[in-house]
């Protein structure tokens, strides 16, 4: 199970020595946001990459929670989500993310909020912003778990562990919604 926080020593600027473009060794990090070649001039942005998460409550106003099939934090909780395909909207990419991994139908969408995170995958680190919603789901009957989902949960907000949970974006979400909707 992954858990590494050093994320310097898998920052990009630790893995990209040569330049896509052209080849040339010397691919420089400004230290903020790009590479750039000495050689050809290209320049290579690093931005943070989207990503959806959802807040699902049953009846019982307990949280949905995933368990984590795949590193990065493997066997870990997850709210269920995953990346903003190209050309997709962040609101139809959590329909497709909730169907996908547990076969449920949002039947509301309300905007909670934005938070940056990164973890490491592959050698290298990724920047990512979740974009998280409360979403409401009328009908849990057909819930299973599948793509890169082991298993899934409802926890009581009395019982969430942070420590449980995998990736800081998804900590600082659910603390976030414990402090907004407070305990049950």
């Amino acid at each position: 199970m992954e858990k590494s926080r050093d994320y310097q020593k898998y920052h990009p600027s630790e893995v990209f020595k040569f330049c896509p473009y052209c080849g040339a060794a010397g691919f420089s990090w400004d230290g903020v946001k790009a590479f750039s070649c000495a050689t050809c001039e290209y320049r290579y942005y690093i931005n943070e990459a989207a990503a959806v998460v959802a807040l699902i409550e049953n009846e019982k106003r307990e949280l949905l929670f995933t368990v984590r099939k795949r590193d990065p934090f493997k066997g870990m909780l997850d709210l269920p989500g995953g990346f903003v395909d190209i050309g997709e909207t962040a609101e139809d990419a959590v329909r497709r993310e909730i169907k996908e991994e547990l076969d449920l139908t949002i039947d509301g969408l309300t905007f909670f909020g934005t938070f940056p995170n990164r973890y490491v995958f592959g050698g290298i680190v990724y920047f990512t912003l979740d974009v998280a919603f409360r979403a409401k789901i009328k009908d849990f009957s057909s819930i299973k778990a599948s793509d890169d989902v082991e298993s899934y949960q409802f926890i009581s907000q009395e019982e969430i562990r942070l420590g449980a949970i995998g990736l800081d974006s998804i900590k600082e979400i659910v603390k976030q919604y414990k402090q907004k909707y407070g305990s049950i």
